[in-house]
């Protein structure tokens, strides 16, 4: 997620000209890009809390990018946060901090 934004900050700031030129200077490709840009069509709040999951030490990862993507796509917020709901209750958080 913060690579989301340090990338749309960019962007936005003109420091890059297009996603093609940001997918050159971050070097990956331009549909690894898209779905890291994708993330800032997530609702303020689950992006919020996205930057603030609690770090893990052990294993997978609790929530990963991939399980995030489909939820990004839906462009209806309300619906966004069930789906991030039904994710982050079955992906057992990891509270240890």
């Amino acid at each position: 997620m913060a690579l989301a934004i340090h990338f749309d900050h960019a962007l936005a700031s003109g420091r890059l000209r297009s996603q093609a030129d940001l997918a050159r200077a971050g070097q990956v490709t331009r549909a690894r890009l898209s779905q890291i840009m994708n993330l800032c069509n997530l609702a303020p709040d689950l992006q919020e809390e996205l930057l603030f999951l609690k770090p893990y030490f052990d294993g997978r990862a609790p929530i990963t990018e991939r399980q995030i993507r489909p939820i990004a796509a839906e462009p209806n917020w309300d619906k966004q946060r069930r789906r991030f709901k039904k994710l982050t209750g079955s992906a057992g958080r990891n509270d240890r901090g």
